[in-house]
């Protein structure tokens, strides 16, 4: 059996090995259509984007009006933002009423990885809400304030904007240090009970007191990589062990291998350059012993990013009311690859 830091050191220094040449983003290509079908699908998704009527956006249910909110118009788009006290524009969905669930999506991704979530539970009759962290997909690029903090204040921007009370908070990957750290930064008042998936808490640096977690030079090698060829390095990790593609028997599915990619580029290098940081170095041992709520934590053995026994284990010890469920060979991706399963078992402890 191997350790569980051998795949990502395996695999980067794969990915070395297979650089013949110091890449450029100039060497980046997009493959065309292969297939008369796709290039037809493809025109006929333009066709119905082209067709749709522009959607007029009103105040959102229950927002004070002591927030900022601008809309944005982007092509034919008109998007829903709310200004940080630094000054950075936020970037919101707010679909549907009933009970607020608010997801925090991860690394390098957007709110758009919680498409299937959000129109599951929307379905069940609750209020869904997804937000681009600053530096991330529609949100300002900035330069700065990327780090839990920053995260978590933003977050409370947003909750307060939008008047959000007895809400659920979900988090992927980085998104749950997010929750964890706003839950402990901004208290529970307006929280009901949170959920954290494949989450980074309590630390994913190997130190003296975490033997268990990854070695620093794995996320040098990311960031690395990153100011490389991020466009290389994106749709390299996410047909890769991302999505547990890289595992013998798996069958890669090109869509959401490109989804990633995109959701990816379309964010700011800076902002994931940083994040990387903030989501490997940030200790949130603290943080979980201090929230009351009950959380449910939800992690997978084979988890190739966040590996299991650094992480979910010992996140539902340090919580008071934590709750764990391990699944066995489903990817770091779950929430995606495995969302049958991850929106039932979401859905059984929001009604518990």
């Amino acid at each position: 059996m191997r350790r569980h830091d051998e795949t990502l050191h395996d695999w980067l220094n794969a990915r070395k090995q297979t650089m013949k040449a110091p890449m450029s983003y100039s060497q980046t290509t997009i493959a065309p259509p292969s297939t008369r079908r796709e290039v037809l699908v493809g025109a006929a998704a333009l066709g119905v984007i082209g067709a749709m009527p522009l959607a007029t956006l009103g105040t959102p249910s229950g927002a004070t009006n002591s927030s900022i909110r601008t809309a944005h118009v982007i092509g034919a788009q008109q998007m829903s933002t709310v200004k940080t006290k630094d000054g950075i524009d936020i970037f919101y969905k707010d679909w549907g009423s009933g009970q607020p669930i608010v997801f925090s999506h991860g690394w390098p991704l957007s709110a758009d990885d919680w498409d299937n979530q959000m129109l599951f539970f929307l379905n069940h009759g609750f209020r869904v809400i997804a937000h681009d962290r600053r530096g991330h997909g529609r949100s300002t690029q900035t330069g700065e304030g990327h780090d839990m903090d920053h995260y978590a204040d933003d977050l409370a921007t947003v909750t307060t904007h939008l008047n959000l009370k007895n809400a659920i908070h979900v988090g992927h990957s980085t998104g749950g240090g997010e929750v964890i750290r706003y839950l402990a930064r901004h208290g529970e008042s307006r929280v009901a009970k949170a959920a954290i998936i494949s989450a980074v808490p309590p630390l994913m640096l190997k130190t003296a007191a975490n033997p268990n977690g990854l070695p620093k030079e794995v996320f040098d090698g990311y960031q690395t990589q990153l100011a490389n060829n991020r466009s290389v390095f994106y749709r390299d990790v996410a047909a890769g062990p991302f999505y547990g593609y890289n595992r013998p028997g798996a069958k890669p599915l090109e869509a959401v291998i490109q989804n990633w990619w995109r959701q990816g580029m379309n964010g700011g290098a800076k902002a994931h350059y940083d994040g990387i940081v903030a989501f490997s170095q940030t200790d949130f041992t603290r943080d979980l012993k201090e929230i009351m709520a009950p959380v449910l934590v939800m992690h997978s053995e084979d988890d190739q990013i966040v590996p299991y026994v650094a992480a979910g284990p010992l996140s539902a010890k340090l919580l008071k009311n934590g709750r764990l469920i391990t699944y066995k060979g489903f990817p770091h991706g779950m929430p995606t690859t495995e969302a049958d399963t991850i929106n039932a078992d979401l859905l059984a402890f929001i009604k518990s």
